[in-house]
């Protein structure tokens, strides 16, 4: 854990294996289905190369129509236990280019009981007020994700 007020790090426990949760984080397929920051939002893009030194693309479409895109850098993979990529807003219509620059961001799913103790960390925000901007984003990604885990449990 860092002491640094510039590093978001969340966690959340989720009621489905690390391959499930591994997948839903890494298949285009599934992340059109809840990589988005609040409910209404859609996903229209989510394109990914899941190896080292491949890269990725995520779309979120608001209800306000303005798209926002993260692209980068898959820096580790190590299914299904661990995922590490660097994370760049992207200049779109509708709002300004992005202040920050590239954050690196790195999940661990950790196997607890039946389910996954989701650990996430972004690193290297410029601001505090950056880092609690990101926080909500991902609680509300984290919720939607909970969502479709529970509308697809079997």
């Amino acid at each position: 854990m860092s002491d640094d007020p510039r590093v978001l790090r969340l966690e959340r426990l989720l009621s489905a294996p690390p391959e499930r949760i591994f997948a839903a984080w890494t298949d285009p397929a599934l992340l059109r289905r809840w990589w988005a920051a609040a409910p209404g939002w859609t996903t229209p893009e989510a394109t990914v190369d899941v190896r080292v030194g491949g890269a990725y693309r995520l779309s979120m479409q608001g209800t306000d129509g303005i798209v926002r895109t993260v692209a980068g850098e898959y820096l580790e993979v190590d299914p299904p236990r661990r995922l590490v990529y660097t994370w760049q807003w992207q200049a779109g219509e509708g709002h300004e280019p992005p202040q920050e620059g590239a954050t690196v961001v790195s999940v661990d799913f950790v196997a607890e009981g039946a389910g996954t103790r989701v650990v996430l960390e972004q690193r290297g925000h410029e601001s505090e007020a950056a880092r609690d901007s990101h926080g909500r984003g991902w609680r509300g990604c984290l919720d939607s994700l909970e969502r479709l885990l529970a509308a697809t449990a079997s």
